[in-house]
């Protein structure tokens, strides 16, 4: 299960390109929050504090307990604008979740125990086909990431889908009812060795190539 983390807001009455110019100049960024059968409320957020979130990792997988002037909002993100030119934080999507709400996330592939699986051990090659699946499954279950077991995983062979442990009520999407293979170790490739090359012919002696001058 993934971990929650909190942010804070404030919240915003009006909406609009010169809004959002304002807020970033004073290092905050426009953001909304949407769901649950209610208004969207638009609120404004410090850009440090959801930069710093964002490059952690896993914003979009993680719970987010948001509380907006006092008032907590458990949320999560949904979209995360990035500028395509500076990269910065413009703006961010946030829906709100309760236990029961069902999302479509995509959660990291996890290869553990690679140190003592016999086909690395072999220098076999460990060939990803999906670093990643798209999960249907309850907010607060969403994973951290999705596991295969290497511990016995041999040269030559495939992980299916079917060696992934999900979450209780979870299902791939995408794939339904079809073993997929997720990854597989390949032989390490052997470079064929080039064969000698003979040494060249000594020169002849120009004195000796060239005929006796006449007297």
């Amino acid at each position: 299960m993934s971990k929650n983390y909190a942010l804070t807001a404030t919240k915003r009455e009006r909406a609009g390109k010169g809004v959002a110019r304002a807020l970033r100049r004073e290092n905050n960024i426009p953001a909304v929050i949407y769901g649950d059968h209610k208004e969207p409320l638009m609120i404004s957020m410090p850009v440090k504090d959801v930069t710093l979130r964002f490059q952690q990792g896993g914003m979009k997988t993680h719970i987010c307990e948001l509380t907006v002037d006092g008032k907590k909002e458990t949320v999560l993100a949904r979209d995360v604008q990035l500028n395509p030119v500076t990269d910065r934080i413009e703006h961010v999507d946030f829906m709100r979740v309760g236990p029961k709400t069902k999302l479509i996330v995509h959660v990291p592939i996890h290869f553990v125990n690679q140190e003592i699986s016999p086909g690395i051990k072999a220098k076999g090659i460990l060939n990803i086909v999906h670093h990643d699946l798209e999960l249907r499954c309850a907010a607060a279950d969403i994973p951290e990431a999705l596991e295969i077991d290497m511990a016995s995983v041999d040269l030559g062979d495939a992980m299916k889908l079917s060696a992934i442990k999900l979450p209780k009520g979870a299902e791939i999407m995408g794939h339904k009812g079809d073993d997929i293979t997720v990854a597989t170790i390949v032989p390490p490739t052997v470079k064929a060795e080039e064969p000698a090359v003979a040494p060249a012919a000594a020169p002849v002696a120009a004195a000796a190539a060239k005929p006796a001058a006449k007297k």
